[in-house]
């Protein structure tokens, strides 16, 4: 499986789909309990392939196992950006899922067009709720994200870091040590070309590394206040530094192989910037005989800071009252401490709970899977990005920028204040 699971995930194909006016697409929400002595089906529509898909479809059917009232039937539909699409042709013909996999950055457009419930009434009360040691288990980032205008609208899932991978080998080869920061990185840079290696490789948009170093300066991109800050000074410096190096061959995007592990394993970047989720296939795929390992990105200005990325889970309105009920009973399920861990141990993607973490049984996973190690040192200082209505239309004007200077060579003044200003449009009308 090429590693679909990746980056900022469902955000391409929704800026389109997202205008058709679908305010008034759920279906009644009148009850739709199962008849008497039959279980409750509860359907989920994922984007996951492979190893992933295998790993969900095994907590799907512990799930059904352990209860006889409902049953979750998953269904995958293709990839990411497919099941974006599907979600929202769905929604416009009445006939979505019970819940799905999103992303917490189009929760704010769901939330506008009408069709997604928030999750209170199951998470914060009645007897299935959440309690308040339970909420607190589950690292703030992630749950924080969660919640919208003040609502739980998504719980977290699928959850990654972005870390560095590094080439122990040809270090020892070139004589370099381990860099504690991007200034370090910067400076190896001149060296390293010298000797026929770039520093550092990213994927074919360096834009999550980029917010990462926007936020170590102490100016997020778009502040929880909805301020954007793409053309600050802070912005440019960082965007310059990774620009600079880009241009002068010291380091390098994906283009077309869209993932960088491909330079990487082939000796041409000493270091690589991805996705922890990335570690099973980069198991599975790097050459026989390459030696590699992970290690939390390198601090900025003596700050810590990775971008969290993956997806959530979502319940549509025109679920019945019975399939919501069934639908929470499972997203508590899916995010319990046990399943977590499970989840984790065979995806690559990280707990989504601190007391899981501090499990025995993954402390040993960790001991003999030192790559995993990583990611969970950078949840302490993981952070996700402002949502807001309009995200994926700024998304997409983020990556256009991106590949303006990258493969135009667009200088970042130029190309940054651009998107502060198509960003400004955007936040206007999303407050």
């Amino acid at each position: 499986m090429k590693k679909s699971v990746w980056g900022k995930s469902l955000l391409g194909a929704a800026a389109v789909v997202l205008g058709l006016g679908l305010a008034a697409c759920g279906n009644s929400s009148s009850d739709k309990s199962s008849d008497s002595g039959k279980k409750v089906t509860i359907t989920f529509w994922h984007g996951m392939n492979g190893p992933y898909q295998k790993a969900l479809n095994g907590i799907i059917s512990d799930f059904n196992k352990s209860q006889d009232k409902y049953v979750v039937k998953g269904t995958a539909q293709g990839n990411y950006t497919a099941l974006q699409q599907k979600i929202m042709a769905a929604a416009k013909s009445k006939k979505l899922p019970t819940i799905a996999q999103t992303t917490y950055t189009t929760v704010p457009d769901y939330v506008s067009n009408g069709f997604i419930t928030p999750l209170d009434p199951y998470m914060l009360k009645g007897s299935d709720k959440l309690s308040q040691s339970s909420l607190d288990d589950i690292y703030p980032a992630f749950i924080t994200s969660s919640k919208y205008e003040g609502k739980y609208y998504s719980m977290p899932f699928s959850k990654s870091t972005r870390i560095m991978y590094y080439n122990p080998t040809l270090m020892k080869k070139l004589g370099v040590d381990m860099p504690k920061s991007w200034e370090d990185l910067e400076a190896l840079g001149p060296k390293l070309k010298a000797q026929g290696v770039m520093v550092m490789g990213f994927d074919s948009s360096f834009d999550m590394e980029l917010e990462g170093l926007a936020r170590q300066a102490g100016n997020p991109f778009v502040s929880k206040d909805l301020k954007a800050n793409l053309d600050s000074k802070k912005t440019l410096k960082v965007t310059n530094m990774i620009y600079n190096m880009i241009q002068n061959g010291e380091a390098k995007t994906a283009g077309e192989d869209f993932y960088g592990d491909k330079s990487f394993t082939s000796g041409k970047t000493l270091f690589y910037f991805g996705s922890s989720a990335g570690i099973s296939s980069m198991k599975q795929n790097a050459p026989k005989g390459f030696t590699w390992g992970t290690a939390p990105l390198p601090t900025y200005n003596g700050k810590k800071a990775t971008e969290l990325a993956g997806n959530d889970i979502v319940m549509f309105k025109s679920a019945s009252t019975d399939e919501q009920k069934g639908a929470w009973a499972f997203m508590k399920y899916l995010t319990s401490k046990k399943e977590t861990i499970k989840w984790a141990e065979a995806t690559g993607y990280v707990p989504l709970r601190k007391s899981a973490v501090k499990d025995a049984s993954f402390q040993a996973y960790l001991k003999k899977n030192p790559t995993s190690k990583a990611a969970v040192d950078s949840l302490s200082f993981g952070f996700q990005s402002t949502a807001f209505k309009g995200f994926t239309e700024y998304r997409n004007d983020l990556l256009d920028a991106v590949d303006n200077m990258t493969t135009k060579g667009t200088k970042p003044e130029t190309a940054m204040a651009d998107l502060q200003k198509k960003t400004e449009v955007i936040l206007k009308d999303a407050k």
